[in-house]
């Protein structure tokens, strides 16, 4: 860990969401259905997709703001019956950053009573409708995280001082990914006027509220155990995507339809034919290594690096920890705890 000792830029230390499996999931269960199915099934990987950019102008926002931070990206909290799927959290010195990412279309209205309008227009017809307060969805979020938190002192007094600093702590906030939104909350009250902004506004937005913060910055060390208490929190989210999918599948023969289930409900993500064709021997040696890793540490085989991530490598070949830090999804923390095997790996083709 002696590489955490000087952070000076933000370190991912889970930069994987489940997103890219379950459009995956969702692409190859194509053929299984008829036409009705095929359209809400495009409809679906659409909408997937488009949430899915979005929070990549989150990540690069992130990225490139030269702050040391520590940054968990799509994380999966349960408490009993109560549960929460949270888009980033970004940890500073000072304060957690709870990021809702709203890739939203049409323009935005926020009135004074805190309500959400969206206006769109197609062919020259414009719709205004009521959606769904993002801002309240991000504090149930915090509530959970405040009672998890809580929940996880021992002494009353300790679960007293977290509970009433929390807030202190936290900032939710909700970022606007898509540029071309316009957002109107002229009418809103400042308190919520402040949880809501654009994306190419987010790095100032932590800047300026982490220097306002009366807080004692914390350690490297601290700071990354605050980051870990919650990635050691976070639950693999369990979802049976094609369930929905049911009532629109062909009728097939047995061997077609075991071929499609197998498709979707093997553990270890499919490599595109590109990449078999163009070296099957590192591939299969690499899918192995993800695999193996994927059973000692009990995640997914896609947290250790995804088909998209295993492209990469193949296309640029690293031959080095320095070269593999340049492969797009290889960061610090992952070059650190898997580079010197994949580079070995590599090395031998």
């Amino acid at each position: 860990m002696s590489f955490f000792n000087k952070i000076s830029d933000p370190i991912f230390l889970k930069e994987n969401s489940n997103t890219e499996e379950q459009l995956r999931i969702l692409k190859e269960l194509e053929p299984a259905l008829n036409t009705e199915g095929v359209k809400r099934l495009k409809q679906d990987i659409k909408n997937l997709e488009y949430g899915m950019s979005g929070e990549n102008t989150i990540e690069f926002e992130l990225r490139n703001s030269h702050m040391p931070m520590v940054v968990l990206h799509d994380i999966y909290l349960v408490d009993g019956d109560l549960s929460a799927q949270i888009d980033y959290l970004v940890f500073t010195k000072k304060l957690c950053f709870i990021i809702e990412s709203k890739n939203l279309y049409g323009n935005i209205e926020i009135n004074n009573a805190g309500s959400f309008i969206r206006t769109t227009e197609f062919r020259r017809l414009k719709k205004r409708e009521g959606i769904y307060s993002p801002i309240t969805q991000n504090q149930r979020h915090m509530d959970l995280m405040k009672k998890i938190r809580v929940n996880s002192k021992k002494s009353k007094w300790k679960k007293s001082v977290s509970e009433r600093k929390f807030d202190d702590y936290n900032k939710p906030v909700v970022v606007l990914a898509n540029p071309k939104t316009v957002l109107n909350a002229k009418f809103a009250k400042k308190e919520i006027k402040e949880k809501v902004i654009r994306a190419d506004h987010l790095v100032k937005h932590i800047k300026d509220t982490y220097k306002q913060s009366n807080r004692i910055a914390l350690s490297d060390k601290d700071m990354l155990a605050w980051a870990q208490s919650y990635l050691d929190a976070h639950k693999e989210s369990v979802k049976h995507y094609t369930k929905k999918y049911e009532p629109y599948k062909l009728e097939a023969t047995k061997q077609n339809r075991n071929k499609i289930e197998t498709l979707i409900t093997e553990d270890e993500p499919i490599v595109h034919k590109v990449l078999q064709e163009k070296t099957t021997d590192i591939v299969e040696e690499l899918k192995h290594f993800r695999l193996k890793k994927s059973r000692e540490e009990k995640i997914k085989a896609y947290y250790i690096f995804s088909d998209k991530q295993l492209k990469s490598l193949i296309d640029k070949m690293p031959k080095s920890a320095e070269e593999l830090k340049r492969v797009e999804g290889f960061g610090v923390t992952k070059v650190n705890k898997y580079g010197e095997e994949i580079v070995r790996i590599i090395q031998k083709y």
